[in-house]
């Protein structure tokens, strides 16, 4: 599967839109979590333990959007977003999504 960002695929050429995909997660922190990144706001630093979670939340969002684009036959995503929300206090969603659509080459 091929997924983009941009409009357009070099070399592709699309012949078949099949609509938007998505793929969406959501998390919730973990007080092991709180407790590390509590600690670097007194020292500062990188916070690993949430930029670990948010990229898990990315990938399992990209997955599942792919997921969904190959069931309505899709073999290709273009125009690529993220957005997140919050669901309650400590949880927050990932949605990802695009346009899947079927592409050839040129």
């Amino acid at each position: 599967m091929i997924v983009v960002t941009s409009e357009t695929i070099p070399g592709k050429r699309i012949v078949r839109t099949v609509g938007v995909v998505r793929g969406n997660t959501v998390r919730a922190r973990h007080i092991g979590q709180d407790i590390m990144a509590g600690l670097k706001n007194v020292v500062g630093g990188e916070v690993r333990e949430y930029g670990k979670l948010i990229a898990e939340s990315r990938e399992q969002s990209i997955d599942r959007m792919i997921e969904h684009a190959t069931d309505l036959g899709a073999n290709a995503i273009i125009c690529v977003r993220f957005t997140t929300s919050v669901m309650m206090a400590g949880s927050a969603e990932l949605l990802a999504y695009g346009t899947g659509v079927v592409v050839t080459d040129e």
